[in-house]
């Protein structure tokens, strides 16, 4: 209890919560996405349900790996080299998480350029529905990968476990309450499915390049994905714009 109050008087404890909140929430958006597009496949009375379950196992989770986050920042150490290249348990987590997310935003393209649900290169398999806990399970996949990417970089900014699990609570609170609006404005607007899985793809590539040793830095990413999202914007204002001319037109 001490030390909680002698953080609380620290401005300086004040800045590190504020960076790693915002830290956590902009780390959100890949997951808030890929939700998103994972829970609209389930049928409507599940979809609330998932969210909410999925994003409360996250943070469960996240909060696991807080707890031993000694053994965490352990991953970063090398186990093997791949030609000349060392490697380390979280180099090889982000690698395969990286190649699912490749793998996975790839499948969904396919699917919604497909002329048909069944003509697709997945086994003749369809992917417009998926069962509740597959979608669950998927979910947790992926948070475990940014939550060890997102520990270890917190690690970096502040030794105190204690902002580390507010700023995560505080995170996840926030996606809990973006889930469902984000996950509906996609569902609205078709066009937006593919810049998101386009999104899902991009970062599915920095994963990997990470894992390989490849450092890409996260705000030139994260602008990319900002200006997409506004030139998709202007064109949904243009049709929108377009609709309603049209439609005033065809009243007259």
């Amino acid at each position: 209890m001490d030390t909680l109050l002698e953080l609380a008087r620290d401005p300086a404890a004040w800045a590190a919560l504020g960076a790693l909140f915002a830290m956590e929430v902009v780390l959100g958006i890949d997951n808030l996405i890929f939700i998103s597009i994972l829970t609209n496949k389930l049928p409507q009375h599940q979809q609330q349900r998932a969210r909410v379950v999925g994003i409360g196992a996250a943070l469960l989770m996240r909060l696991a790996l807080l707890a031993t986050v000694a053994f965490i920042v352990g991953l970063t150490e090398p186990v093997f080299s791949v030609f000349g290249h060392p490697l380390s348990w979280r180099d090889l987590i982000l690698i395969g998480g990286g190649a699912f997310l490749l793998w996975k935003a790839t499948r969904e393209i396919h699917y919604h350029i497909a002329p048909s649900p069944d003509d697709h290169l997945f086994e003749g398999k369809r992917i417009d529905t998926i069962g509740f806990y597959s979608a669950i399970g998927q979910i947790l996949m992926l948070d475990l990968v940014f939550s060890i990417d997102s520990i270890i970089t917190a690690v970096g900014m502040t030794e105190h476990l204690p902002i580390m699990f507010i700023a995560v609570i505080a995170a996840v609170l926030v996606m809990l309450l973006a889930a469902s609006p984000l996950a509906n404005f996609i569902q609205r607007n078709p066009t937006i499915v593919m810049l998101a899985l386009a999104f899902l793809m991009m970062i599915g590539l920095t994963l990997v390049a990470e894992g390989l040793g490849s450092h890409v830095p996260k705000g030139y990413v994260y602008s990319a994905m900002a200006f997409s999202a506004l030139v998709e914007g202007l064109n949904m204002m243009a049709r929108r714009r377009a609709q309603k001319n049209k439609a005033q037109v065809s009243s007259h």
